[in-house]
């Protein structure tokens, strides 16, 4: 038994429609990813810091 790769949840779809999705479908997983080093570059660090990470003790003077 087979069963279809692509399967219409609701609504009625024409065969050229289900063609026309597996066609974009297929080009999308095909598509390669960018090498072009400027994609590469790495993120900037988050100018807040986490709590779990800071000190346990701030001076009762101090505030953030």
């Amino acid at each position: 038994m087979t069963t279809p790769d692509i399967r219409v949840e609701k609504g009625h779809a024409e065969p050229e429609e289900v063609a026309a999705i597996t066609a974009v479908l297929l080009a999308r997983a095909a598509a390669q990813p960018s090498t072009d080093p400027a994609d590469s570059t790495p993120k900037p660090k988050a100018g807040w810091r986490r709590l779990e990470r800071e000190g346990g003790f701030r001076a009762p003077h101090s505030w953030h």
